[in-house]
């Protein structure tokens, strides 16, 4: 059973909020980075930059994270995960680094990114944007920025879908099993 929870419109419009927000909460793009958590965090952190250099008519640094080594479960995993790239060629000492990913669940995506972001620098500070929150926090992770506010139940999956990705734009819960 599948559910469309968001659509192409939904989506775009809570983009377009959020880019407002991170704009209105960082008064200005001064210093702002975006940076996306590889894979769906990677397109809408790159549709934000889109959204926030235009009103702001600036180009808005943005970089790739991929966490796959930070993860804290790496070593129960039955199928080894396959690394993607990381690509931040930019200095984030002392820049106000927006994290954005898809779906935040339990947290511990968000855990591993910051911890590799570390890796790279001292940000001034970290801002979380995601497009739903599920909620069901293992940790305690609260995201500044949030298209959907979607309590789920464990035994459903939510799936973003994106045109850069699928082929259309489209938020789902499914049940899972």
């Amino acid at each position: 059973m599948k559910k469309i929870v968001m659509n192409v419109e939904e989506i775009e419009r809570s983009l377009t909020r959020i880019a407002y927000e991170i704009l209105e909460k960082n008064r200005g793009a001064e210093s702002l980075i975006l940076i996306g958590i590889r894979t769906g965090g990677v397109f809408l952190a790159s549709r934000l930059r889109d959204r926030i250099s235009a009103i702001e008519k600036r180009e808005i640094p943005f970089g790739i994270l991929d966490v796959t080594f930070y993860r804290d479960d790496v070593a129960t995993l039955h199928k080894k995960p396959k690394p993607g790239r990381t690509d931040i060629p930019f200095s984030i000492d002392q820049k106000k680094v927006v994290l954005v990913d898809d779906v935040l669940f339990t947290g511990r995506t968000i855990r591993a990114a910051m911890d590799a972001l570390i890796d790279f620098g001292r940000p001034k500070m970290i801002q979380l944007a995601v497009l739903v929150d599920r909620g069901h926090r293992e940790l305690p992770i609260c995201p500044d920025y949030v298209g959907l506010n979607l309590p789920s139940s464990l035994w459903e999956k939510v799936n973003v879908h994106l045109s850069e990705h699928i082929g259309k734009d489209e938020v789902v819960i499914e049940e899972e099993g």
